[in-house]
């Protein structure tokens, strides 16, 4: 670690953007006009006002840093309360909803930026966390308990990815509050089907880990993440990104649901088994609107080199999604 290299204890908060690509691939302009107006109207004015700074901005989402984390517990609330306010009255496929992620831990200052495991923890967090709600650790938990009038649900102990240790969450959601505070019934239903984009859409879940080897979730992952980059260099259909998908880990799931809350045609399953030096891997393509599967294959390989094993899957289930969507349209 370099002389620069300064660490201190801090409230970390991630925000990001619920289905940014879909949102984008609807209406890119109207989409980054939007996010635009909420930061200077609302967003960093709220930040500002409980002492709190932006460390950077990700594309879909922000990264933040506050000296107290009752602050930043209270911004994050209002900045999900106020941005329920600026959604009223704007159809469900173009409304922008945050995830957030608040996480209290020691911090490596580089610069203008943070780094560690607390920055890594508060971003796992912000994952799990429903659209326009909040998942906040332990210690945020312990520390705002009794100085906010706000009522979280107990998660219970959570495993979030490449963090060693499970973390116990809390999650706070508008609905969960009490009826005196609930907002006022909107025309528009809690679950009304988002508009499908213009071309083709496909939702990579990600793929389940069937060895009961808690260390192949990194590989049944892996293969995930690796697919949906794959499908996203075919640039006439539309991905999902991964921020989107993975909130679904480890949940059963309707295909129909994902249709309606991600706004796509396809969803691709799959899972990972592994057994000695052998893997197989299950995938299977479905049309979201039918439950209806349009295509299913399973990959026996070796695991000698599991990057390679990697690549292979993830080329020979990009290849074949390609052709088969091009049909199905």
């Amino acid at each position: 670690m370099s002389e620069q290299t300064e660490r201190k204890l801090a409230a970390v908060v991630s925000v990001d953007i619920v289905g940014y690509s879909r949102l984008m691939g609807v209406d890119e302009v109207g989409t980054l006009a939007a996010f635009r107006s909420h930061r200077a109207e609302l967003i960093d004015g709220k930040i500002a006002a409980h002492g709190g700074r932006v460390v950077k901005t990700m594309g879909d989402g922000l990264l933040l840093e506050f000296p107290s984390v009752v602050n930043a517990t209270k911004c994050s609330i209002e900045l999900q309360t106020g941005m329920s306010e600026r959604n009223f009255g704007i159809g469900k496929d173009r409304q922008i909803q945050f995830r957030i992620g608040i996480n209290l831990g020691d911090i490596i200052i580089e610069g203008d930026d943070i780094l560690g495991d607390g920055v890594n923890i508060a971003a796992r967090l912000q994952e799990i966390a429903e659209p326009g709600g909040i998942a906040i650790s332990q210690r945020v938990f312990e520390d705002v308990q009794d100085r906010l009038d706000i009522q979280f649900v107990d998660f219970g102990e959570q495993k979030l990815k490449n963090i060693a240790r499970a973390a116990h969450v809390w999650r706070w959601q508008p609905n969960d509050q009490p009826a005196a505070a609930a907002p006022e019934a909107r025309e528009t239903p809690a679950h009304e089907p988002l508009a499908l984009p213009d071309k083709p859409s496909i939702a990579v879940m990600p793929f389940d880990n069937m060895s009961g080897d808690p260390d192949q979730d990194y590989f049944a992952d892996g293969i995930t993440e690796d697919i949906i980059t794959a499908l996203s260099k075919f640039r006439w259909f539309f991905v999902i990104a991964r921020n989107s998908t993975f909130v679904y880990k480890g949940r059963a799931i309707d295909v129909r649901d994902v249709d309606r809350e991600l706004g796509v045609r396809y969803v691709l399953e799959g899972s990972v088994r592994k057994a000695g030096n052998r893997v197989r891997i299950t995938a299977q393509l479905i049309d979201a609107e039918t439950s209806n599967h349009v295509r299913a294959e399973r990959y026996d390989r070796s695991l000698e080199d599991i990057f390679e094993v990697q690549d292979e899957i993830t080329a020979t289930i990009s290849g074949a999604i390609e052709p088969e969507l091009a049909v199905s349209e």
